[in-house]
């Protein structure tokens, strides 16, 4: 009786043996069809991936995008196609992507709430790339400070001062505050004021400057605006006539490139001209101090005033 019953179990132990092998042989099957199947995703996919992140650098190599920018965005994109990869190669094994991709959702919304005042900066850095408001190398105005685009990063332009310091302005600001580019015009007005004493003559005051801005080579003779239409090359007019002098107003045009040194260069050929002129007199602020004989001063009360 114990024998069959021993019997007896032992068959349904080795049928249910044979039964767990079976399914463990069945899953291993279905596991490693899904293993080959995610590892040929996984090859395909990084062609892929490889060929878009060229033409991505293609593009951004024919838009002239600033080179630190083009390194970030293609960072960027690879990042993004690589976790798009990932996702449907853990799809392609069985995982479920839902929750992973709602996990990475949250992730996002929670890095892009602790990073908003940056993301509003990549934004921005976007924006200036798309318009082309300045470029490296453009000299702007933006800020309260006026200097040479230095470079363009993801978060930050910065801009170089006349004096050497280095200055970081997000490129959220940048992209929604005022900023004033001096380089995109093909030309650049020079503008100073020039004064001369009360009494001395204007016309010849005039020859004096018109001739310091036809000896600099970098004064622009025959100027023309963007339509192609002559400009006048000099101007000199009475522009003021202050307590102690008559101000000129002088106007030249110049290339871009050459207006700070024609701006320096052209007041000391000034001072020097009129200095040197026997007809012309720098001015000098002066007051007239009168003094009153004692005896005459007003009294009142007894006590002088």
């Amino acid at each position: 009786m114990f024998s069959i019953l021993s019997i007896a179990s032992s068959e349904i132990n080795i049928s249910q043996f044979d039964h767990f092998l079976q399914r463990l042989i069945e899953m291993g099957i279905g596991v490693g069809k899904n293993i080959l199947a995610a590892i040929v995703v996984y090859i395909v996919g990084r062609w892929i991936v490889k060929l878009l992140n060229k033409v991505v650098a293609s593009f951004l190599l024919r838009s002239k995008v600033e080179p630190t920018v083009q390194t970030f965005l293609k960072s960027l994109t690879n990042i993004l196609l690589t976790i798009l990869l990932l996702i449907t190669v853990a799809s392609t094994l069985g995982v479920n992507t839902t929750s992973f991709a709602a996990l990475l959702a949250s992730a996002g919304v929670a890095i892009g709430m602790a990073l908003s005042g940056n993301l509003q900066n990549f934004a921005g850095g976007l924006v200036i790339l798309l318009f082309k408001p300045y470029k490296v190398g453009d000299t702007i105005e933006a800020q309260s400070n006026i200097g040479v685009v230095r470079a363009i990063q993801i978060f930050h332009t910065i801009i170089e001062t006349a004096d050497g310091r280095r200055v970081y302005i997000p490129n959220g600001t940048m992209s929604t505050t005022l900023v004033i580019n001096s380089d995109q015009t093909a030309l650049r007005r020079e503008i100073w004021t020039v004064g001369i004493e009360y009494g001395n003559d204007v016309e010849h005051a005039r020859d004096v400057i018109i001739n310091c801005l036809k000896q600099d080579p970098a004064i622009l003779t025959e100027p023309k605006d963007i339509q192609g239409n002559a400009l006048d090359p000099y101007f000199v007019e009475v522009a003021n006539l202050s307590a102690s002098s008559v101000e000129l107003t002088v106007r030249a045009y110049v290339n871009p490139s050459d207006y700070w040194d024609v701006r320096f260069r052209m007041q000391e050929a000034f001072y020097k001209a009129i200095n040197e002129d026997p007809k012309l007199n720098i001015p000098f602020n002066t007051q007239t101090l009168y003094v009153v004989n004692d005896d005459k001063v007003a009294t009142k009360g007894g006590d002088k005033i």
